[in-house]
């Protein structure tokens, strides 16, 4: 716990260091730039609400991630299944023929888990059985889904007279998931991403399931001598994974978006990647760490308003967060070396 306690305190130190440093090469106020950066993401409930919209699916695809990186996967396909998730529950959304918008958004979340969990069954099935790397094969299976959005947006679900980098036609209101008044984040939303961190926490800190992907990731040939299937836990992880992904595609749709446009994604994914190793591949961490990273995706779109600064510095930050996730990784590693 202690060591846990340092590791944050040095990396809130480096992530402040390397942010005022950026913003001192670009010119801009620091001081300034970070009350800004806080007041657009927490100065009222709105803003609160819009950056809890961002935490649900960084959230979601944060606990997915962890299941991977406890088999040593390296899932950067979790973008893809986003994707595919969303495209799942918008084909669900889309079925003819039935009235009650409870039973259609039922089998609309049905339906994302179900397409992003095949699509990380996909990079699974190409490790285990072709022999290609899971970082290979997630990069090349994004560039696929990122494809059949667009041509299903500018093709069969094209809008009326018009194909669109604006997306499909708006969902009939009946299929919104309903906020509370005032708020831009679902209820339901937030009880999903409670759900998934529990039992992320449980399945791999308490359970069999836990066990046996961590004996995988230190070493899967002793995992077999214990009779367990490295090959067959592999695809449960990334299938886990894909689901969790699939979910933040669903909510992006019925929640945020109101339909499916080219970027559903909105980079959760990656961002989840640095994420989770800015939190030590630690359930109890991503919470809070997701909060900080949707307080500065939100936050920093005051910066070009207020401060006439480029709305991209945003991403610039998130890179000082994945320098110092790094640093700290790297004096993890040496510490248990020593």
């Amino acid at each position: 716990m202690k060591k846990l306690c340092l590791d944050i305190v040095l990396g809130s130190l480096l992530v402040s260091g390397f942010t005022a440093l950026v913003l001192l090469i670009a010119g801009a106020p620091v001081l300034a730039a970070f009350q800004n950066i806080w007041l657009g993401a927490f100065a009222s409930t709105s803003k609160f609400s819009q950056v809890l919209s961002v935490w649900v699916p960084l959230t979601l695809c944060s606990c997915g991630l962890l299941y991977t990186f406890r088999a040593n996967l390296w899932n950067i396909g979790i973008e893809g299944q986003v994707i595919m998730g969303a495209i799942g529950a918008m084909t669900a959304l889309r079925i003819p023929g039935i009235e009650s918008p409870v039973l259609i958004l039922t089998l609309a979340f049905l339906a994302s888990m179900i397409g992003g969990g095949a699509w990380g069954l996909l990079i699974g099935i190409l490790k285990t059985r072709g022999g290609v790397h899971e970082i290979f094969g997630g990069l090349g299976l994004n560039f696929v889904a990122q494809a059949f959005i667009l041509w299903l947006i500018f093709g069969p679900w094209k809008r009326p007279g018009i194909a669109s980098m604006s997306g499909t036609e708006l969902l009939a209101h009946k299929l919104w998931l309903t906020t509370p008044p005032g708020w831009r984040v679902a209820t339901i939303g937030l009880l999903i991403a409670a759900a998934a961190l529990i039992l992320t926490w449980l399945l791999l800190e308490k359970s069999m399931l836990g066990l046996k992907l961590k004996a995988i990731g230190k070493n899967p040939k002793a995992a077999l001598l214990y009779d367990i299937s490295p090959e067959s836990y592999y695809l449960t992880s990334i299938i886990i994974a894909g689901s969790c992904a699939g979910l933040a595609g669903c909510l992006q749709v019925t929640a945020v978006y109101h339909r499916l446009i080219p970027s559903i994604s909105s980079g959760y994914g990656y961002v989840a990647l640095l994420l989770v190793m800015l939190a030590g591949y630690r359930v109890i961490l991503i919470p809070f760490l997701a909060l900080f990273f949707a307080g500065l995706n939100v936050g920093a779109i005051q910066l070009p308003i207020v401060l006439q600064l480029d709305s991209a510095l945003s991403g610039v930050i998130q890179g000082c967060c994945v320098l110092s996730a790094l640093f700290i990784l790297g004096i993890r590693q040496k510490r248990r070396q020593s």
